[in-house]
């Protein structure tokens, strides 16, 4: 389904509408990012067009007038896509496309192609496709029939125009086996995260291209794929860090956030996103360098919260502090959070005070408690050494007790699974 072959450069066209919500500087802003994403996805922006309006055109987007403008400029530029900046209804889809005559994207449609670029393992390829066809089910009519006449290019990777002949009924088909394999895939990842229990994870989350990577990479001394693009990570990578001579801590980095990032594909990458889900704290890496990196912030907290990770710790991780003109951000977001980390993982500058930070989190949080359970009980037994690091165990009579040291997070789990087992008793202590 996914076609990963490098093609010529396509001329692009980018489309923004700057409505009562937003302002024409932000426009542009939004507009520089979707220039980045269309590069990303293989094409040359050679012009950016933007409109004015109170409401967005129920059947254009924009204005019939912009429309007959847009289709000029195309003309002119010997443009081949035209590229919007916010998602398209199946009907603006249509009536853009036979009035312009031209391919039409939307920002969804241009980065699932990105994301068919990039999706290199079963997982990530599974999950993309999964994503295009529910992208593409609405749009399955007959107004892609021009697109039949069309080489490829971004937008037609994965389903693309072999899938245009494809009946409705066959796509939901394959959906379902789709979501079957999502699923069996997800079972496997749930075990593998039950048997790190025990360890300290911290998630590297954060806007797309801020140098997650990079970061996992100085600490960890591994070699994850990074490249200056969006969205060069699909997949959940772990990597296991030292943290002292005793223990030691997983490294978790995720997929990267974008402005405007659609439902249904934060959706279909649930199983990457469950990783971050799991973890004892969310490490927020932010490029300070980038001009709008607190709007990125933002973005990055709304995706918290859409995943219900507000309860989660969190470390702020201020990254390429190197590419920097002055200190006057570090000294600003020094006193707005007191307690982040502001580094260079490129150069590899300040990595210490990082790993000092993620060692007094996974010390911070920790209980110690004793469990008491019937020496018979096995299943428990073998719980409490997945959750939990043993420092002391005895026997009373039928019974077992043993001391444990675990996160609170982790300490609530195991208290609520011996609870409401058969046998046993948790038991705090001081």
């Amino acid at each position: 389904m996914i076609d990963n072959k490098e093609k010529p450069l396509e001329r692009a066209i980018i489309v923004g509408v700057a409505g009562p919500k937003s302002d024409k500087w932000e426009v542009q802003e939004h507009l520089d990012e979707l220039a980045f994403l269309a590069e990303a996805a293989g094409a040359k922006v050679c012009e950016r067009v933007t409109q004015e309006r109170k409401k967005l055109h129920p059947a254009y987007y924009i204005g019939k007038g912009k429309v007959d403008v847009v289709r000029e400029i195309a003309d002119e530029q010997k443009a081949d896509v035209i590229i919007f900046d916010d998602d398209l209804t199946p009907a603006q889809a249509k009536n853009l496309g036979q009035s312009i005559n031209k391919k039409v994207l939307d920002r969804s449609g241009l980065i699932l192609d990105i994301f068919a670029r990039r999706a290199q393992t079963r997982e990530a390829r599974t999950q993309v496709e999964l994503a295009q066809l529910r992208y593409l089910l609405p749009r399955l009519t007959r107004q892609w029939t021009h697109l039949s006449r069309q080489v490829g290019g971004i937008g037609t990777r994965g389903p693309g125009e072999t899938q245009l002949e494809v009946d409705r009924r066959l796509i939901r088909k394959r959906i379902g086996n789709l979501e079957k394999e999502l699923d069996n895939i997800e079972r496997q990842r749930s075990m593998r995260r039950k048997s790190r229990d025990s360890v300290f994870k911290a998630a590297l989350v954060g806007y797309t291209n801020v140098g997650k990577s990079t970061l996992m990479n100085a600490m960890t001394d591994s070699d994850v794929f990074i490249e200056d693009q969006l969205f060069a990570t699909l997949d959940a990578t772990i990597r296991t860090l030292p943290l002292t001579d005793s223990e030691d801590a997983l490294l978790i980095d995720t997929v990267g956030f974008i402005r405007k990032l659609p439902h249904h594909l934060v959706a279909s990458f649930k199983s990457t996103l469950e990783e971050a889900r799991d973890a004892d704290v969310l490490v927020h890496v932010i490029d300070i360098s980038h001009p709008c990196f607190e709007d990125q912030m933002k973005t990055v907290q709304h995706v918290f919260h859409d995943l219900s990770l507000d309860d989660t710790p969190v470390l702020h991780v201020f990254n390429k502090i190197d590419m920097l003109e002055n200190n006057g951000s570090i000294a600003a977001m020094r006193e707005k959070y007191p307690d982040s980390i502001f580094t260079s993982a490129s150069k590899g500058m300040f990595l210490g005070e990082f790993k000092k930070a993620l060692i007094k989190l996974s010390n911070a949080e920790e209980e110690v408690f004793e469990l008491v359970l019937h020496a018979g009980d096995g299943e428990s037994i073998s719980r409490v050494y997945d959750y939990a690091s043993v420092m002391e165990k005895r026997y009373e009579d039928e019974n077992v007790i043993i001391k444990v040291k675990t996160s609170r997070q982790k300490a609530l789990k195991l208290k609520g699974t011996i609870a409401g087992g058969r046998s046993g008793s948790a038991l705090s202590v001081d």
